[in-house]
């Protein structure tokens, strides 16, 4: 495989299966984190499902269903190989961007239910004002990251230079 030209091919298993297991201890499953701490790795930043099946020594139905999860997490992007109908999967160059972007959605919407939860239990009962603590956390947290990520969009430019 021409991902590993010039690099030593127990080095690169060694740091992908090691990344990997960091991911899965912050809680994301096994598989997914095997591929995609396998695509971040290459040089290209794309594999076809052979290449990644080969190289972690799994079934294409494994690959299959990590680059589902990935994909739903905006982690990883499918692509069509020109004149094939094989697939490559790419990591996103901002895939932590893309990923925490998604995030605040999710956040958003607990913000919502969260605000129904004060209403529904009451403001002034001790769930209720549980629940508006949580609300004012997540809604701190939504502003700080917000703003966070327009810090890193400033960073990235002067060190990486755009796309």
């Amino acid at each position: 495989m021409t991902e590993t030209a010039g690099r030593d091919p127990d080095a690169v298993s060694t740091f992908v299966e090691g990344f990997a297991a960091q991911l899965v201890e912050a809680g994301m499953q096994r598989m997914p984190a095997r591929v995609f701490a396998a695509l971040l790795a290459s040089d290209s930043g794309s594999l076809t499902s052979a290449e990644l099946s080969e190289l972690l020594q799994v079934s294409p139905a494994a690959v299959s269903g990590a680059v589902r999860y990935l994909a739903q997490q905006h982690m990883v992007a499918r692509e069509r190989e020109p004149g094939s109908r094989r697939e490559r999967y790419r990591v996103h160059g901002n895939q932590w961007y893309e990923a925490l972007t998604n995030r605040e959605a999710v956040i958003k919407r607990w913000e919502g239910a969260l605000r129904q939860g004060v209403t529904s239990l009451g403001a002034d009962t001790p769930a209720g004002r549980r629940m508006a603590e949580t609300l004012a956390f997540f809604e701190f947290i939504d502003s700080e990251v917000a703003a966070m990520m327009e810090r890193w969009r400033a960073h990235r430019e002067r060190a990486f230079g755009r796309d």
